[in-house]
């Protein structure tokens, strides 16, 4: 089971601002910030649920090539509202939510590049 994962972002409080929104639709929060003050050197931030950081950000050169996440959602409702407060939040278009049964019958899917072009994903495996 993976505990974190993470991506280097160039503009940390552009990212910060779309993560925040995008990811609130499926149920995620800013739950830790951490600034260069106290790593020494950069800016980090930590999004997940129930008091768990899983997902971080930070400041930095940004990963090549880039990174392709995909976040769990419980329901298709849930990959739909993501999607549109990601493109609200400044992301950009990469597969607009629907079927991809080329992964299996009941794969629902969404996806969008966030500011630094990471592909960033929301799914949900249950069938309706």
């Amino acid at each position: 089971m993976i505990d974190h994962t993470g991506i280097n972002v160039s503009d940390f409080e552009k990212s910060k601002a779309f993560y925040t929104k995008a990811l609130a639709s499926l149920g995620y929060q800013l739950l830790k910030e951490f600034d260069a003050s106290v790593t020494g050197s950069i800016s980090l931030a930590g999004f997940g649920i129930d008091g768990k950081p899983d997902f971080w950000i930070t400041q930095g050169e940004v990963n090549s090539p880039r990174i392709h996440i995909a976040f769990r959602a419980e329901t298709r409702e849930m990959v739909q509202a993501f999607y549109t407060a990601a493109l609200e939040a400044g992301g950009r278009d990469n597969g607009v939510p629907g079927l991809r049964p080329h992964y299996h019958r009941d794969y629902y899917g969404a996806f969008v590049l966030d500011p630094d072009g990471h592909n960033i994903e929301a799914v949900c495996h249950v069938p309706i």
